[in-house]
């Protein structure tokens, strides 16, 4: 064969490309896993940001995994994101720490429980039946209670880990070894990357971790904020309708309008839909003046009617409070006549009611009636212990929201409830000697400002979902029932479990920033 220029050429050029090639095939991030059984899983891990080395060259393969390493790659392999809480779950994972965000974040959606006492124990060693336990709860597997017979050692693993191990094992994600499963040896990091891998293997749990959260309804409330402040409120929030208090009841029947174009141009630039808020400001007897009378009535739907097809409006949320019980007839017959009138024009109304808890307040609420009238009830999850109480106590306790929650899906479907969460709190006092109470309303901000400023106290309080906090200022003691990232997430997670439509917030700009990836992260866990 005669060899031509060309081929000489290209022969020099395959000479010095290959030994490149395999250079660069055969380099590796970390200089100590060459001969790791768990090469392969590392890599991929290293690769998709869910396991780092210990240093920059270097992964320990055989160094043991502690308890926030692990926390932090749950975190990582379910596509979480850290949340820097304004309230500490344990009182030994530090703010300073790189680990506390994720630490937070996995407390939060129930993947990680302390040791007692407010304890996590970050920088101990997991043990095997602790990682065995993790994972099987951060899969959502539900654990087996047998399976664990070809194990000498079954009889050790303690009772509590005993379902999680037989099921880690049932699903191929750990392995014992020579016919031990060592449930109290600590797991190594080349183990726990073998774990986390086989889950990433496995088409079931690949799809679970990939799937995107569902799309629900967020509505933000304007109140005590410019335009311009609410605006950049909304931007760094989950918030996808926005609900400004644009129109009155006037004392004479008539709306009042207070619309700011600027936001309906904002609105329409950043994909936003705007249902105006419409309140009669509590007042009972212009409200019922308003109801019982056939042409009022007629009229201010109107008006309103008028003003969403004037704006190119989405949608109207009504907000009537402290409506007499009598007038629930009348209420329920404005509502269906204005749901009727906004329907003709592709416009969405939502009502605003309170948990059913039997008494004066809500009796003008038929919430059967007005379900099937109105596109949305909105249950306003907040106020159980309003403004001028006579007892100290929360605004949002976990049981008092269940409670309201399941009363009204008992009359409403679930695709039509929104749940609407509080982003603000009460700072009570209690006199020590006439045992008055009074409260100062405060944003979520403030409070976090108070808890730090003064070194409040706090406990969480299981059978309410929150914590519970005092201090004392210039001889007074305070008390504050906490609205933070656990507490909030909690009644969201309780909203999500039951399938609602969506949640709603009073107010924005009283929230602080790891609101939002806190409840983004119960969101996609939920819908796991």
């Amino acid at each position: 064969m005669k060899i031509t220029r060309l081929t000489l050429l290209l022969l020099a050029c395959l000479l010095l490309v290959e030994p490149l090639t395999l250079a660069k095939s055969s380099s590796l991030p970390f200089q100590d896993i060459g001969q790791s059984y768990a090469k392969e899983a590392i890599l991929y891990l290293h690769q998709n940001n869910i396991m780092n080395g210990t240093s920059e060259h270097y992964f320990s393969p055989n160094k043991t995994m502690t308890r926030a390493e692990f926390a932090t790659t749950l975190i990582r392999l379910l596509h979480m994101e850290p949340v820097d809480a304004a309230v500490p779950t344990y009182m030994d994972v530090k703010r300073e720490t790189w680990y506390y965000e994720t630490v937070q974040a996995a407390s939060e959606l129930g993947l990680v429980n302390g040791n007692g006492g407010g304890i996590f124990s970050p920088e101990s060693s997991i043990t095997r039946q602790e990682a065995a336990t993790l994972i099987v709860r951060a899969l959502k597997e539900q654990p087996k209670t047998s399976g664990l017979g070809q194990f000498a050692d079954q009889a050790s693993i303690s009772s509590w880990a005993r379902p999680y191990v037989a099921t880690a094992v049932q699903q191929g994600l750990m392995q014992g070894s020579g016919g031990y499963f060592h449930p109290y040896q600590a797991l190594t990091r080349q183990e726990a990357a073998m774990l986390l891998y086989r889950v990433l293997q496995n088409g079931k749990w690949q799809d679970m971790i990939s799937s995107k959260a569902p799309a629900t309804i967020q509505i933000g409330w304007q109140y005590g904020q410019t335009t311009d402040e609410y605006k950049r409120s909304i931007k760094n929030s989950n918030i996808n309708v926005l609900s400004p208090r644009w129109f009155f009841l006037n004392q004479d029947g008539t709306m009042a309008s207070h619309v700011d174009s600027s936001l309906i141009s904002w609105a329409k630039q950043n994909n936003k839909a705007i249902w105006a808020m419409v309140g009669n400001r509590s007042l009972q007897e212009d409200t019922h003046a308003m109801l019982s009378s056939k042409q009022e009535a007629t009229a201010f739907i109107a008006q309103l009617k008028a003003a969403v097809t004037k704006y190119g409006l989405q949608g109207i949320n009504l907000d009537f409070e402290n409506v007499a019980p009598q007038d629930r007839e009348a209420l329920t017959a404005f509502t269906a006549e204005l749901a009727a009138q906004l329907h003709r024009i592709g416009a969405k109304l939502s009502v605003n009611v309170s948990p059913d808890w039997n008494n004066d307040w809500t009796a003008a609420f038929d919430y059967a009636s007005l379900g099937s009238s109105a596109d949305y009830i909105i249950l306003m999850g907040y106020d159980q212990h309003w403004s001028g109480s006579p007892k100290a106590g929360s605004v949002s306790s976990l049981p008092w929201v269940e409670h309201g929650l399941d009363a009204l899906l008992k009359e409403v479907p679930a695709s039509k409830i929104i749940l609407a969460l509080p982003l603000y709190n009460r700072d009570w006092v209690t006199d020590s000697k006439t045992g008055a109470v009074t409260s100062e309303d405060v944003s979520l901000s403030e409070q976090n400002k108070r808890l730090q400023k003064f070194g409040a106290r706090y406990n969480w309080k299981e059978e309410l979902g929150q914590y519970q906090a005092e201090y004392t200022t210039n001889g007074v003691t305070h008390q504050l029932w906490l609205e933070e990232t656990r507490s909030l997430s909690t009644k969201y997670g309780l909203g999500a479990e039951r399938g609602i439509a969506g949640f709603a917030y009073w107010h924005i700009g009283g929230e602080f920033p790891a609101i939002w990836p806190s409840l983004r992260n119960m969101s996609k866990y939920m819908a796991y």
